[in-house]
């Protein structure tokens, strides 16, 4: 059974950026934040349009995308875990959204407005530094993914998506590491710029190689991927 969704004020101090904050700091917090519910498919934001607000993942799960000209869809992160939070870049710069982001399923939210999150910072200035360096880990991720779609083959682009996955949310055990929500081979294309075709096809020769071992959503990766030892050129 899931574990039932910590109160906003909790949920709220789960934060990173807003982790260092005490009872008082989060309940006024709290007091601001306005809940907001979305259904499976529904447009959080859109590319492009003014950044007005912070959100916090309530329950759910939300894909930050990017669409190409013939609607093709390039998925840069997947946000599931509560606390996660995006829509900080907007706020600080006042420039347009840079990304759409979309309800994978149905997803609550907590928002933060600019004026109320620009006074937070102005009573807490601990947090800017906390931003600066969350903005320091998401570019330090992004440069990673722009030099695997530049240097990789599709084969050594899945493989790493799979450790970076496996070191965010994998659980170690005697075989190996486990993921136990692994993305749908979709959104693993969508991450990796390929076909699910293709993706189809390299999982399924990281099982035959014995590298990996799928179970519905479940996904084992054994040692000898995870040192990236064994990759081998794919289409």
């Amino acid at each position: 059974m899931n574990a039932p969704p910590a109160r906003p004020r909790e949920l709220l101090r789960q934060v990173s950026i807003f982790s260092g904050l005490d009872d008082a700091g989060a309940a006024a917090l709290e007091r601001l934040a306005e809940r907001r519910a979305y259904r499976a498919g529904a447009v959080v934001v859109s590319e492009a349009e003014p950044g007005d607000a912070l959100f916090v993942l309530v329950r759910g799960k939300v894909k930050v995308v990017l669409f190409g000209e013939s609607g093709r869809e390039v998925i840069l992160s997947i946000f599931k875990a509560p606390g996660d939070f995006f829509g900080e870049m907007a706020l600080l710069d006042d420039a347009p959204r840079s990304a759409t982001v979309m309800a994978v399923e149905p997803s609550t939210l907590l928002v933060l407005s600019r004026a109320d999150f620009r006074a937070h910072v102005d009573r807490h200035p601990a947090t800017a530094l906390r931003i600066l360096t969350e903005l320091s880990r998401r570019l330090r991720r992004a440069d990673a993914i722009i030099g695997d779609l530049a240097l990789l083959d599709v084969f050594g682009r899945l493989a790493a998506k799979l450790r970076e996955l496996a070191a965010a949310e994998g659980e170690e055990t005697e075989a190996g590491v486990l993921i136990r929500q692994r993305p749908t081979q979709a959104e693993l294309a969508a991450m990796i710029g390929t076909s699910r075709e293709t993706v189809s096809r390299v999982l399924s020769e990281l099982a035959r190689r014995g590298d990996v071992v799928t179970s519905g959503k479940r996904l084992l990766l054994r040692r000898g991927l995870l040192l990236g030892v064994g990759q081998g050129a794919g289409g």
